[in-house]
């Protein structure tokens, strides 16, 4: 093994143990000094407001890694099939760490934040990125991915509006609704033609021969079923925003 796959792995398991230790010993902390709303909160509730303010650093620093590689990192953009993968594997490595806490405690609390469509996406992601851990391959094309992390703080927001009381008709909830819907939109439906415009263009070169057919199917199946759970993703959120903006103004 490389020593670059070698750090990943272990840069795999500091951010798993990491995103525990902000599960379990932050986020309570925290919100019990910042958030009054937490405090009466039941304990279910809890344990998903603690996973949501984790999901949430999660993509804030995953997210700004990969605009940073996006605008900055010339050799993955020069070749996005075989660039320099140094500073991909390690945006990969840490996701794919909370992949698996996530994974873990979807399955701790199956009862309370059990969702079927979480797995298969955990799943089909740390399927893909073990490849681009294990041989560096396609790190443009993984990093693309990550921008899809930019959304999830706006997701979280509505919940933590919900759970701090705020009705649906309110000015927050429904401005925030506007902003989630356009960031996820933006970040994970418009971006579909320019991704598979990328890989269309790379189709059938010698750098595209060279990954084999195990590393084309692991690249494109999970991208392809990954576009299916973000558009049922994306109607679950259009459906929510039409509903919060035809309630009932109210104030709290």
């Amino acid at each position: 093994m490389e020593d670059s796959t070698r750090f990943g792995y272990c840069v795999v398991a500091a951010s798993f143990v990491g995103f525990q230790f902000c599960f379990s010993a932050v986020s309570p902390r925290l919100s019990l000094a910042l958030c009054p709303p937490y405090c009466a909160l039941p304990p279910a509730r809890r344990i998903e407001w603690d996973s949501r303010c984790v999901s949430t650093l999660h993509a804030l620093l995953v997210g700004s890694f990969c605009l940073y590689i996006l605008w900055y990192d010339a050799a993955v953009n020069a070749d996005p099939i075989w660039g320099d993968p140094r500073l991909v594997k390690l945006n990969v490595a840490i996701i794919s760490g909370y992949l698996l806490y996530d994974l873990l405690l979807l399955g701790r609390y199956w009862k309370t934040m059990g969702d079927a469509l979480f797995v298969c996406h955990h799943v089909a992601a740390l399927y893909a990125y073990g490849y681009v851990l294990n041989r560096g391959v396609l790190p443009y094309f993984a990093n693309f991915r990550l921008l899809s992390e930019l959304s999830t703080p706006f997701v979280n927001l509505r919940w933590f509006l919900e759970a701090a009381g705020w009705p649906r008709g309110s000015g927050p909830v429904r401005a925030n609704g506007v902003a989630m819907a356009v960031a996820f939109f933006s970040v994970r439906i418009a971006v579909i033609p320019t991704y598979y415009a990328r890989v269309l263009a790379w189709h059938g070169t010698p750098e595209y021969a060279r990954l084999g057919p195990a590393v084309q199917a692991a690249w494109i199946g999970p991208s392809l079923a990954l576009e299916v759970l973000n558009l049922v993703w994306m109607y679950r959120i259009l459906r929510g925003v039409y509903r919060a903006c035809h309630a009932p103004r109210k104030q709290l």
